[in-house]
């Protein structure tokens, strides 16, 4: 064999594993053993009629990286859909709120109300609708959240499903042209009017229709933001970032993409290679994401239809060779693939067989219980095993150590039905086309990204950039490696499914020849290794000869072997790869290793559900925080396409509607604060009255929030209260100078030199509250943690402003139901009954609480507390080693606010 050629380069953004597609989205599927999709059967008058619409469906199971993978035994392959003719008047056996694992459900008579009829071909739209992710006979939580039905099931459900999918099927039969609402309204009858506007706005605003780079479609884009007053900033200009970008843009939103590299993808990048002089070879060699995998419903496909670009079938042969060169023998290749298959299915019947404690296990452990049951295992046959497993770990960018028995194949049920292909030219044709026009600011790393209730401001170096919302879309490898600093920190669900979900590693070795010498009736090959701990070592090779444009071969490096291969110099990398014997190879004209875990913009490929975490994980992950300031978009967000191009993309549609969505409930806040602004001394009143018998109080701090949301997210009104001059001791001056805080202090002891009290106020979320109550160290370590954690200001009741007036207004609606219950908590409490229009007294009593060390002693008059009122003190004085607590328990009944408005 000839001595590998030297001209080889490195670059420094040709790194990441191909990061592979599937688009076919079955109905959610909770469960780590996939299940089928829900059968949808509408019966007419006549129930014989209708078994010449039985349609049979083929549902994948298997994300195919280089070979196929098994089909499990224990899986059904096949659901059936059935959709008849409509009948006007008729409905039998409609599944209206289908549950993905229950068999359907008759549906109750809801009235006169009829099925329209829009297009008798209806199994035909509803298997396009089904390709874009939409059950066949229920509404998704989107649309259930989004309102497309005001009740969910029924009549007018059935009717909404089909619009919907009437709509998806007329785009999807020209997706270079903008559809528009008024092609279907001769089609809907009048009284379904409305839920063709429901439908319409739903698909549109979630980018499920028009969407793309089709010129019909790019001149949609306003040349000026309509919203001049909200500004959208992206971090990172990936296929999600660039996808959020496009919408955004479209919806009429001001938008800034910052990006740490020089170019944009992100993690799908086309690498131009090129001979030198004396030689025209060339070639596009795409060195991160590669393979559309399943074509049925693919976005990514979508966007290629629209460029014009060809899409070439990758072909399911994918022979093996073995140490010496030579094609290894067919029979034993087969035989050992079986068994393989068989023993994936052990251990999927392990998990079922463990429940909940398989959540613990990984896949590779369960693999090795059950490696002594295989038949005529030798030196030979455990090579042929080791393939498998490095094809296994190169699915899932993860050493099957690490890998979750329970939920490592949580997605197999969305797999994508279709092709496997590659594009023609490198999926940087894709790139190149969504990044043009839009606003993209090159080499800006970001490093602290801060957000709060008013806006967002994120910091890329010594640059600062102020917007009303912003979208994150780095990768999980950046979020673990705390690359970027939030402030204030997030939400710990978030933090723990960051550190939960495991995100691995693939390599890949790109080498451009002068000519073809391998064979061309495949496009893959194999290569065995006799050396488990390098199974993953150049395993599989792709070859783009027919699609790049010249005689390119892409070697891959997976599992426990791409992480070696780090820290490999090239020159031997490309060395191992031309040692099999029995073929002459020529030189490489030039050779191109990637380095993705390296890569400070990406520390890795793609993500995997590790031993530990879940499905719920990716759901976690795509989680807005900051009441809804601050956005997550990528791979790792989407619990139905992690790990693949169409998964980044269509989350960037998501979180791009989600922004959206918020940007207008924000607004029709405001309009409703305007309003209640304007009754300022009403609202103020009412605080007055509620902080009297607060929600929850601790310290100088008291909360009221809303009795019946215990979303953790909602909105809460905090006041601090000063209510005595601070000791003017040395001791009190060297304690202030240990806090970050002393300023503060020294203003707010400015208000205390006439014995007032002073109120300061913020709005926090519940679950911020709960945290800020069990922070130690007293009132001035909680002021410290508000100021440097949380990154809030304290400030007076008008400068709440609109968005308290709003929490007040929901919790003033909440609580004038429950007029009456002051009134009979007094009288619980011996508190005589007075006539209407009379001053109610108060009712103070002081109760002394000793405690011992950390150990509360119960207050005879503990009964008069509220039953969720913390009774931490906001003053307290030392004696003997005990703590003197003393609260000032205050009561009133009702009374007619100055305002003239109820409690």
């Amino acid at each position: 064999m000839e001595a590998p050629n030297q001209n080889q380069s490195i670059d420094e953004f040709s790194q990441f594993p191909p990061l592979h597609l599937q688009f076919f989205e079955p109905p959610p599927n909770p469960s780590p053993t996939p299940t089928p999709a829900p059968v949808l059967t509408q019966h007419p008058p006549d129930p014989s009629s209708y078994t010449n619409h039985l349609l049979s469906v083929s549902v994948p199971r298997r994300r195919r990286r280089g070979r196929s993978q098994h089909t499990r035994s224990s899986v059904t392959t096949t659901s059936f859909i059935t959709f008849p003719n409509f009948s006007a008047n008729i409905v039998n056996g409609f599944n209206a709120n289908a549950n993905p694992n229950s068999n359907p459900r008759t549906t109750p008579d809801l009235g006169g109300e009829d099925i329209i009829v829009i297009n008798r071909d209806a199994t035909t739209e509803a298997l396009t609708a089904l390709s874009a992710g939409f059950p066949a006979d229920s509404l998704t939580d989107e649309e259930i959240d989004f309102g497309v039905c005001r009740v969910v099931g029924g009549f007018e459900q059935v009717n909404y499903i089909l619009v919907r999918n009437h709509i998806m099927a007329k785009w999807r039969d020209n997706v270079s042209r903008w559809v528009h609402k008024e092609m279907f309204v001769d089609a809907v009858p009048q009284h379904c009017h409305y839920i063709l506007d429901t439908a319409y706005n739903y698909l549109n605003t979630y980018g499920y229709i028009n969407f793309g780079v089709a010129p019909e479609i790019k001149e949609k884009i306003p040349a000026e933001p309509s919203n001049n007053r909200l500004r959208i900033l992206i971090i990172g200009a990936g296929l999600a970032g660039l996808a959020a970008a496009r919408q955004l843009l479209r919806l009429g939103f001001r938008v800034t993409v910052l990006e740490g590299r020089k170019r944009a993808g992100g993690r799908v990048y086309t690498k131009k290679m090129e001979a030198g002089e004396g030689n025209r070879a060339s070639a596009s060699a795409d060195l991160g994401g590669s393979v559309l995998t399943g074509t049925l419903g693919n976005p990514l496909g979508i966007l290629a239809k629209q460029l014009g670009c060809l899409l070439y079938k990758v072909g399911d042969k994918c022979p093996l060779f073995g140490l010496d060169g030579k094609p290894v023998d067919k029979e034993m290749d087969d035989k050992v693939e079986a068994n393989f298959n068989r023993l994936l299915d052990k251990a999927s019947r392990l998990r079922q067989l463990m429940g909940d404690a398989a959540v613990d296990i990984s896949l590779g452990s369960a693999l090795e219980t059950f490696w002594d049951v295989l038949d005529n295992v030798n030196a030979e046959t455990i090579n042929f095993y080791n393939w498998h497993l490095a094809n296994l770990e190169y699915a899932n960018a993860s050493v099957l150590s690490k890998l979750s028995l329970a939920f490592w194949d949580q997605d197999d049920p969305y797999d994508m039905g279709g092709d496997h292909c590659f594009l023609a030219g490198g999926n940087g044709k894709l790139v190149q086309a969504l990044a043009e026009n839009v606003p993209i600011l090159y080499e800006r790393t970001v490093h602290t990204i801060r957000y709060n209730g008013d806006g967002v401001q994120v910091v890329a170096g010594s640059q600062v950039y102020d917007g009303d919302m912003a979208l994150c879309t780095v990768p999980l490898g950046v979020l673990k490696n705390c690359s970027i600093k939030f402030i204030p920190e997030l939400p710990q669900r978030k933090i723990d499914s960051i550190r939960r979900l495991g995100y691995g590693l693939l390599n890949k070795v790109a080498m451009l020849f002068p000519h073809v010498f391998w064979g061309t009736d495949f496009d893959t090959f194999g290569h065995l290794n006799d050396d488990s701990s390098r199974r993953g070592e150049f395993f599989l090779f792709y070859s783009y000869a027919s699609v790049a444009g010249g005689p390119l071969l892409i070697a891959l490096v997976a599992g426990e072997a791409a992480y070696k291969f780090e820290n490999m110099p090239p020159q031997d990398a490309v060395a191992k790869i031309y040692e099999p014997q029995g073929i002459t190879v020529p030189d490489p004209i030039q050779t191109v290793c990637t380095r993705w875990g390296s890569d400070p913009f990406t520390l890795g490929s793609y993500s995997n559900v590790a031993v530990g975490a879940s499905g719920d994980d990716y759901d976690i992950m795509a989680e807005s925080v900051g009441d809804g300031r601050l956005f997550f978009a990528g791979e790792a967000t989407t619990r139905r396409y992690p790990a693949t191009m169409h998964g980044a993309f269509l989350s960037g549609l998501r979180e791009a509607a989600n922004m959206a969505h918020h940007a207008n409930a924000r607004a029709s806040r405001m309009k409703v604060g305007r309003s209640l602004s304007k009754n300022a001394h009403g609202c103020a009143s009412l605080l007055a009255d509620w902080f009297r018998e607060p929600d929850l109080e601790f310290g100088s701090f008291s909360v009221i929030f809303s009795q019946k949301n215990d979303d953790p997210n909602s909105q809460a009104i905090v006041r601090v209260t000063f209510n005595e001059p601070r000791k003017k001791s040395h001791e009190g001056s060297k304690s202030d100078q240990q806090h970050s805080n002393k300023l503060l202090f020294q203003q707010l002891q400015s208000h205390f030199s006439q014995q007032q009290q002073l109120h300061v106020y913020t709005l926090l979320t519940r679950q911020q509250v709960l945290d800020l109550r069990e922070v130690r160290g007293g009132d001035e370590m909680r002021l410290d943690y508000l100021c440097e954690k949380l990154g809030v200001k304290l400030i007076g009741r008008k400068g709440l402003g609109p968005t308290a007036d709003t929490v007040i207004a929901s919790i003033k609606a909440e609580r004038g139901s429950r007029k009456s219950s002051s009134t009979s908590s007094a009288s619980r409490l011996g508190i005589s009954k007075l006539r209407t229009n009379t001053l109610k007294p108060k009712f103070v009593r002081k109760a002394k609480i000793v405690r011992n060390g950390n150990r509360p002693v119960q207050s005879p008059n503990k009964s008069l507390l509220p039953h969720n009122k913390s009774l931490t003190p906001p003053n307290s004085n030392v004696t003997n080693g005990k703590v003197l607590e003393e609260h000032k328990i205050t009561n009133q009944t009702p009374s007619t606010s100055s305002s003239g408005l109820p409690p």
